[in-house]
């Protein structure tokens, strides 16, 4: 797939979901499984939501 995330939007993505991962383990929640779905669009620099709308933030 063509990556469609850019560098800012990769970033915000990585440490957000490392935050969120690291509250959910604290406080034994499922949120941290929306940690996860940050954190690995984050590093596929992939984003499904971004496709059917024709989003990209990478520059071309």
């Amino acid at each position: 797939m063509k990556s469609n995330i850019g560098k800012t939007d990769r970033t915000i993505r990585i440490i957000l979901g490392v935050a969120i991962i690291a509250i959910g383990a604290y406080s034994n929640s499922w949120w941290g499984a929306l940690g996860v779905i940050l954190l690995l669009t984050g590093v596929i620099k992939v984003c499904p939501a971004y496709l059917p709308f024709g989003i990209s933030t990478c520059k071309k």
